[in-house]
C-alpha cells in the first residue's frame, strides 16, 4: 500500500517588512544557470485552504553557486513570462495527470505573451 501520509516542502520567508510567510514548494527548476522555485502561500487547515488565495509565486535563487544565497523576485517580464509559463505547463500535467504526453516541457513554446487580455 502506498504511503498515504504527504507532508508538503515547506519554506518560511520574510518580506522586507520583517512579515514572515510560509510557502509550500510546489515545484523547481533548472534553467542554465539559474535555479527557480514555484510556490503556493500555505495553509495547514485544507477546508480553508479554497477559500484562501493561492496564488502562484516564482522566485529564483540570487546566486546559484553561493549556498547561503537568498530567494528573490524576477524582474525581468520576459524571464518571469517564460519560466513561469513553464511552471504552469508542468502543474497542470501534474494535477491533470497529463495528456499522455511524457515529453518534459522547457518553454520552447513560450511566445512572449502573458496570456492576459
Amino acid at each position: 500500500m502506498a504511503d498515504d501520509n504527504f507532508e508538503p516542502e515547506l519554506l518560511t520567508l520574510e518580506d522586507e517588512d520583517g512579515v514572515n510567510q510560509t510557502f509550500e514548494i510546489l515545484d523547481n527548476l533548472e534553467d542554465g544557470e539559474n535555479l527557480y522555485f514555484a510556490l503556493v502561500p500555505y495553509v495547514d487547515d485544507p477546508s480553508k485552504s479554497l477559500e484562501e488565495s493561492s496564488d502562484l509565486v516564482i522566485l529564483k535563487i540570487e546566486d546559484p553557486s553561493d549556498p547561503d544565497s537568498g530567494l528573490i523576485t524576477i524582474d525581468d517580464d520576459e524571464e518571469y513570462y517564460r519560466i513561469g509559463s513553464i511552471f504552469l505547463k508542468r502543474l497542470e500535467n501534474f494535477y491533470d495527470g497529463g495528456d499522455g504526453d511524457d515529453e518534459e516541457f522547457d518553454g520552447d513554446d513560450y511566445d512572449g505573451e502573458d496570456g492576459e487580455e
